[in-house]
């Protein structure tokens, strides 16, 4: 399986990563890490790819996991999502079994 990103959040994604990084070889990073009252939650940053990454390309962006959060996202979807409570880049992750009350922390 892979992660796939919609076109809506690769054109943020273009316009979200500072030029400087851009050239650097910068790309979104998400990593799974413990944390939250559900006991796992996600991060989002940009940096280079690492020699054991897995990478997801699509609509002209790149993705970059590393193994361990690979286990955790798996199959999941990069989405971006405008709502009048705010917006953002979300993860749809058919592998989460629940999430805390506010929807920042996950298990699997």
């Amino acid at each position: 399986m892979a992660i796939t990103i919609s076109p809506e959040a690769a054109e943020k994604l273009k316009a979200a990563i500072p030029p400087e990084r851009a050239a650097e070889g910068a790309v979104l990073r998400i990593v799974v890490q413990g944390g939250g009252c559900a006991g796992l939650s996600y991060k989002m940053d940009f940096d280079r790819p690492r020699e054991r990454d897995k990478v997801f390309e699509a609509n002209g962006v790149k993705v970059v996991v590393d193994p361990k959060s690979y286990f955790y996202v798996n199959g999941s979807e990069l989405t971006y999502k405008v709502a009048l409570t705010g917006s953002g880049f979300t993860l749809t992750n058919p592998n989460v079994k629940g999430t805390c009350g506010c929807g920042v922390s996950f298990q699997v």
